[in-house]
């Protein structure tokens, strides 16, 4: 009898970005769901990174350090999801810190628009609710409307006021979309675009700009996630089979503020072993399988 295949989520979110629960506790809860291997992507942050790894220890979890840069193509917003970089690679560092300032920058003049409309929302209150260094967002603003009682979660709020054709929509700089995939392979790193068909979200890049991101040093496609219908997954398999990119799954995990279940894709084992393969800016951290 041949052994079971290790469970493998390569895309969750920790408070350190715009996820509910602590680092550690993403790890507990992934251990609890039968995850064996993990990665943190927080949104241009890697604060989360050791207490996550310690608790993956404790829990039995190899941990994949990552990070989701936000970057744009066109004034498309792209995600790029980046595993095993050089934390201490000072270019990459740089612009991640830079992209922070600009989202706060973002969150206050929407939180001034939000403001002079009459809605119970400031931002001193917002940073009573985060911690130091945290990459800051909309769902930030969303869960203040939520504690003020106006939205019953962020899902309404985000129906009703911060989606991307609202009047309270605020653009936020963004590098280059090619540019990060450099600093990534600069890094050692393992750049994987993130869900890029997810029409529901907005504008997505077309696969003319998916082979240019190639050729810059893309590696690889988020094919399953729960904002690709199966049309966007065949589209975004058949690209991965064109160019001989890797294929990832993942559940995209943001504690409870969003409905995405731990492991609810996974990424195949074959796919994951590629991404060792290429990642030479750190290793695998807390259980080492």
């Amino acid at each position: 009898m041949s052994a079971q295949l290790p469970v493998i989520d390569l895309h969750t979110h920790s408070n350190c970005s715009d996820g509910t629960q602590e680092p550690a506790d993403v790890v507990r809860s992934a251990a609890a769901a039968g995850i064996d291997v993990l990665s943190l992507t927080d949104h241009d942050v890697i604060a989360g990174w050791m207490p996550a790894a310690q608790a993956a220890a404790e829990v039995g979890v190899s941990l994949v350090p990552g990070v989701e840069l936000s970057t744009q193509s066109d004034g498309i917003s792209v995600h790029i999801l980046a595993y095993l970089l050089d934390p201490e690679h000072r270019e990459l560092a740089d612009l991640m810190t830079a992209v922070r300032a600009h989202r706060d920058t973002r969150m206050r003049r929407t939180v001034d628009l939000l403001s002079a409309d009459g809605y119970p929302v400031g931002y001193d209150a917002i940073l009573e609710h985060v911690g130091t260094g945290v990459t800051l967002g909309r769902p930030h603003v969303a869960d203040a409307l939520v504690r003020s009682g106006a939205f019953v979660d962020r899902n309404a709020v985000f129906e009703d006021l911060l989606h991307s054709r609202s009047r309270y929509y605020v653009r936020h700089w963004a590098p280059q979309a090619s540019d990060a995939v450099q600093l990534i392979r600069a890094a050692g790193g393992v750049p994987i675009m993130a869900h890029p068909f997810a029409h529901a979200r907005g504008r997505t890049v077309t696969e003319t700009v998916i082979g240019d991101l190639v050729e810059a040093g893309l590696a690889g496609l988020e094919v399953h996630h729960r904002d690709h219908d199966a049309v966007a997954m065949q589209q975004a398999g058949a690209l991965c089979a064109r160019w001989g990119l890797i294929q990832t799954g993942s559940s995209d995990y943001h504690g409870t503020g969003k409905s995405n279940a731990l492991a609810e894709f996974t990424t195949d084992p074959q796919q994951f072993d590629r991404i060792l393969e290429r990642g030479s800016g750190s290793a695998l951290m807390g259980h080492q399988p």
